[in-house]
């Protein structure tokens, strides 16, 4: 009896690219910005005044917004940048111009002392700045849920 062995076929490399795992890691990748970019928030964060009737300000919450942030030691941020408060005028003139609403939200820590926030809304005056809104939050009742991001409009 004789015993033949078949040679197993010899396979080429197969020369197309997979890119199901490609597509996959960019669709999980996709997902995760899509979760996470309506968290993103404009400026500091700051733990602003809480009050019973706010007046909804949509404009606050658009991307060119102009946000000025007080903090709780007194810093004054300018979106993200940290800078003096006489130093605001040159900036805030800078992006009003060619703008039709000239309206500047400024949030501040509900411990903010009171004369850095005055001195920023002077500092604002100064820039030619007609509109200042200041945000608040909405009091919590108990079991109901009220959105954030309300404020109280100054300067009209």
């Amino acid at each position: 009896m004789k015993v033949e062995f078949k040679r197993a076929k010899e396979e080429h490399p197969v020369s197309d690219i997979n890119v199901t795992p490609m597509v996959d890691v960019m669709l999980v990748l996709l997902i995760i910005f899509m979760v996470i970019t309506p968290m993103l928030q404009h400026g500091v964060q700051v733990d602003m005044v809480k009050t019973k009737n706010p007046i909804p300000m949509q404009d606050a919450d658009k991307s060119d917004a102009i946000l000025i942030a007080v903090t709780r030691n007194g810093g004054v941020f300018l979106g993200n940048t940290q800078m003096q408060s006489e130093d605001l005028p040159n900036k805030v003139r800078d992006l009003l111009t060619n703008r039709i609403n000239k309206m500047v939200f400024i949030r501040s820590d509900s411990r903010a002392r009171y004369e850095k926030v005055v001195d920023v809304v002077d500092n604002l005056r100064a820039a030619g700045v007609d509109q200042v809104g200041l945000l608040t939050e909405q009091v919590q009742d108990k079991g109901k849920q009220q959105p954030k991001g309300a404020a109280t409009p100054a300067g009209e």
